[in-house]
């Protein structure tokens, strides 16, 4: 079964995407339990050279690059699954450089299946705690409902510093 999950804050100006798609040892609260996705749980997925789809809303027809075609790069690192995604000239690229850039689509998600023994559950008080220590990576996603707060995406410009705070990231003009 396909998992969905969202995440983070997204700003733009340009036609190149940056960001975060998930951050390591953040915990999201996603109704009768939490997650919190631990450092390596998407690099199996990565080194499988596996093609990986960026995707607008979670749907099909609205591709935006993958990683077969070289339009959609993404990377662990300590912080978390980082992205870099050249947007197309299409429909959908250009809708998505606007609505990122005027603070409508806000946030990254990502679709997975979780690998056998990819994850522990644990009771912490009155909590039930999901850890994601190993996931097939199917597709990353540009939302406007992120249900993980940390991620961030931004668009990249020569023209443009992106500026953050804790929580969400916004452009600057030089």
């Amino acid at each position: 079964m396909l998992e969905i999950r969202s995440n983070g804050t997204l700003s733009a100006t340009g036609k190149t995407l940056t960001g975060y798609a998930a951050v390591f040892n953040s915990e999201a609260v996603l109704g009768d339990f939490s997650e919190v996705i631990r450092q390596g749980a998407f690099a199996k997925s990565l080194a499988t050279g596996s093609n990986i789809r960026a995707l607008y809303q979670h749907q099909g027809d609205a591709l935006l690059g993958t990683t077969r075609g070289g339009t959609l790069q993404l990377r662990e690192d300590a912080k978390g699954l980082a992205f870099e995604l050249a947007l197309p000239d299409t429909t959908h690229g250009k809708d998505l450089a606007i609505l990122v850039g005027r603070g409508d689509v806000a946030g990254c998600s990502f679709g997975f299946r979780v690998a056998p023994g990819g994850d522990r559950w644990e009771q912490r008080g009155g909590t039930l705690v999901r850890e994601l220590i190993d996931v097939e990576l199917v597709e990353i996603t540009l939302t406007s409902d992120p249900a993980y707060q940390d991620t961030t995406v931004a668009m990249r410009s020569r023209r443009a510093n992106v500026c953050t705070d804790s929580r969400r990231l916004w452009l600057e003009t030089c």
